[in-house]
């Protein structure tokens, strides 16, 4: 096996996933003879769906370039692309409107997503290749907090949550995302990911406690679990946490 030394930098975000002495700083490796410069990037801990561009010499390459000896790779996060001169998309756009899909560390997450009214499946028992497998097929944001998963050769789109605390997880996802003119709330069912649709009350009465039978008369039902959801107490707590939301996409 012929191997060879190419340098690799890593800018912005994509830092995240380097140990702290290589990060900001040009990277020297032994790379294999033929090597698809999408091999040694993820080899350093970044995951392709991270990569929005790539130079090599200064020149704009995609995932399938086979680093030569001597190479100087420069790799960038999405939010490099308007410094750079050039590039060449690693990727087609995200399919809009955006749609995801959580692993089963994102549950709070996946409901956050759903309360603002973006398509979020989320089960606590997908297991790794189900979400790739999804994610591709479906075209959804694969989002997890396992850079490995995200490896996964199938995954076109992807997003490594880095935040531990639900809403900064959702304030990251949104921005990363553009999302913010995107919300509209109260469409989907935080439990399953539904559709809301408007029900007559009459229709649900039978369900209802005696107190949210005499002080609320309008209701929507989830047209896939049959959640009924009304604009009780909980309504304005989740109104305050919507603005707060709003306020810091703005900051």
């Amino acid at each position: 096996m012929t191997m060879f030394e190419a340098t690799f930098r890593f800018y912005g975000v994509l830092n995240d996933f380097l140990p702290t002495e290589q990060r900001g700083q040009p990277i020297d490796i032994a790379v294999e003879e033929k090597a698809a410069v999408k091999h040694p990037i993820e080899a350093l801990g970044v995951p392709h769906p991270e990569v929005e561009a790539i130079l090599v010499n200064r020149r704009p390459v995609d995932f399938f370039y086979h680093v030569r000896a001597g190479d100087r790779v420069d790799v960038y996060p999405y939010d490099w692309l308007s410094q750079l001169a050039g590039y060449v998309a690693l990727r087609p756009p995200v399919p809009a409107p955006v749609c995801f899909v959580a692993d089963s560390h994102l549950g709070q997450l996946a409901s956050y997503l759903r309360l603002l009214g973006f398509d979020t499946l989320y089960r606590n028992d997908y297991s790794d290749a189900e979400l790739a497998q999804i994610s591709a097929e479906d075209g959804r944001v694969l989002l997890t907090r396992d850079r490995g998963l995200l490896k996964h050769k199938i995954v076109v789109f992807g997003y490594c949550v880095r935040e531990t605390q639900p809403r900064r997880q959702l304030i990251s996802v949104l921005r990363r995302f553009e999302l913010a003119s995107q919300i509209s709330p109260w469409q989907r069912c935080v439990r399953c990911n539904g559709l809301l649709v408007p029900v007559d009350k009459a229709k649900i009465l039978h369900r209802l406690e005696p107190k949210t039978r005499l002080y609320y008369d309008d209701f929507q039902r989830c047209a896939t679990c049959n959640q009924i959801y009304w604009q009780g107490s909980h309504f304005e707590r989740m109104q305050h946490f919507l603005a707060g939301v709003r306020a810091e996409l703005t900051n």
